[in-house]
């Protein structure tokens, strides 16, 4: 009886078009027996090498130069190239039976791969990983489209235009005029501030309004206790300053949460993990694991903070540069957001040399300039003495795939920290923010021109 493995591997051989559409959804791990393992192997190797399919002559020099084969797994090698011919039958039912075969693999593989998992035997992954491993598995499918069509598709592409975007709209003006309306799904929301200046407060305000919104919020934190995240939502929600929460008496505090419970119909979670050991897989797990036991599935997530994430792709302690590790876990929070088709928003930490500057901008990424160049939206967040004493923070484009960002490229929004809270400001307040090109200037009070940073050159970080 013909073994799928072995028309896989001719028709890898024999057939381009099919190798080039199945190649790059097959891994090595999928063939169990070592020799199929090997050819399939020397096959993606040579097409990478010459961008060519090697003939069964080819295969048999490449593999005889391997000096790690024992005589066995040559002589198996041989047999199997022996009986290389032509497959027959359509094209459609290889890629049919392909995709069927690899999805197989995939689930085999990770059920055995839980197992050890599950009995202790793995040094690497804990059983926390064992969700995202099915998960994935069972995600496996080839990618059918081939892309958009220009012509072809000019009404599909008119009803994307003018289809209404499912968003998660902010409660602050300003912030939904530069996105058109809110976060979209699929999308890396970024805050830049540095220590002190309210990143953590403006994660903990947006994710408030959200909830009141009736969305359901899941908040991941690296850096501070669940309690202290919780504590800053109660200031929000509440009305209280942060500081006299401790002072309500229970039955007060019971009454406020159950007035806030009245008007919610999402639900709100917060996570801890400790700082630097989490990355995407364990909050894949998380979002399985949250489904399973509560039916709760997150309609936005809130990571705190970006750069005290791990990334799965980077071992703990190894030697990869700061650049490196934060591209990677930006790009795998990126990746978690459109698996899971909903928004995250993250934040990080400006340079050490954007702390004396007198504006923050792009370069002033702590760590990476690969971040901002996987952020759908980047945002700086500024404080000033002066803009302190108003009760306000400027927020300041540095990146937007939503809208021109140059439009509201600097505007300012009421801050309470006390209460947590942010707030439009009336547009007196952003009468001396530039719009237009001239941003390097403002107008001062007493009718003259100034340049802008001689405004901010006082910025508390």
């Amino acid at each position: 009886m013909e073994r799928i493995e072995n028309l896989i591997l001719r028709s890898l051989t024999f057939n381009e078009n099919y190798s080039r559409k199945v190649i790059p959804f097959i891994e090595p791990d999928y063939f169990h027996d070592s020799a199929e393992r090997v050819l399939f192997e020397e096959i993606t190797q040579y097409m990478v090498k010459y961008n060519a399919r090697p003939s069964k002559e080819a295969l048999g020099i490449e593999v005889e130069g391997r000096n790690s084969l024992s005589e066995g797994e040559v002589q198996s090698i041989r047999t199997i190239l022996s009986d290389f011919e032509d497959v027959t039958g359509t094209d459609d039912w290889m890629l049919d039976s392909t995709e069927k075969w690899c999805k197989k693999q995939a689930i085999y593989n990770a059920l055995m791969e839980s197992v050890t998992i599950a009995n202790g035997d793995s040094k690497q992954k804990t059983e926390d990983a064992i969700p995202s491993i099915l998960s994935s598995a069972l995600a496996v499918s080839f990618d059918s489209n081939v892309g958009h069509d220009y012509i072809e598709d000019a009404s599909e592409r008119f009803d994307f235009y003018t289809r209404k975007e499912d968003k998660i709209p902010f409660d602050i003006e300003l912030l939904n005029k530069i996105t058109k309306g809110g976060l979209t799904n699929k999308s890396l929301n970024i805050a830049l501030a540095g220590t002190g200046v309210g990143k953590s407060l403006f994660m903990c305000h947006v994710a408030a309004a959200a909830l009141m919104q009736g969305k359901n919020v899941l908040y991941i934190t690296a850096e501070m206790a669940e309690e202290k995240i919780a504590e800053r939502i109660d200031a929000n929600l509440l009305n209280v300053n942060i500081q006299d929460l401790s002072n309500l008496p229970k039955q007060m505090f019971e009454s406020k949460v159950a007035k806030v419970a009245k008007k919610v119909q999402g639900s709100l979670i917060i996570k801890e993990y400790p700082t630097a050991q989490a990355h995407s897989g364990h909050f894949k797990a998380l979002l399985n694991e949250l489904q399973l036991k509560k039916n709760f599935r997150p309609d936005i997530i809130f990571i705190d903070y970006l750069n005290i994430c791990a990334s799965s792709r980077i071992k703990s302690g190894s030697n990869a540069n700061s650049y490196t590790l934060v591209k990677s876990i930006a790009e795998e929070l990126r990746g978690l957001a459109v698996e899971f088709n909903l928004p995250i928003v993250s934040a990080t930490q400006t340079t050490r040399s954007g702390y004396g500057n007198s504006d923050v901008d792009i370069t002033d990424t702590s760590e990476s300039f690969g971040l901002p160049a996987t952020a759908d939206l980047m945002i700086a967040l500024i404080s000033t003495e002066e803009l302190e004493g108003l009760g306000q923070i400027m927020v300041k484009q540095l990146k937007n795939r939503y809208n021109d960002p140059t439009i509201h490229k600097r505007f300012v929004v009421g801050i309470d920290r006390a209460k947590m809270r942010l707030y439009d400001c009336e547009q007196s307040a952003q009468d001396d923010i530039m719009d237009s090109n001239k941003e390097e200037e403002y107008e001062h009070s007493d009718g003259t021109t100034k340049p802008f940073k001689e405004k901010f050159a006082k910025l508390n970080f």
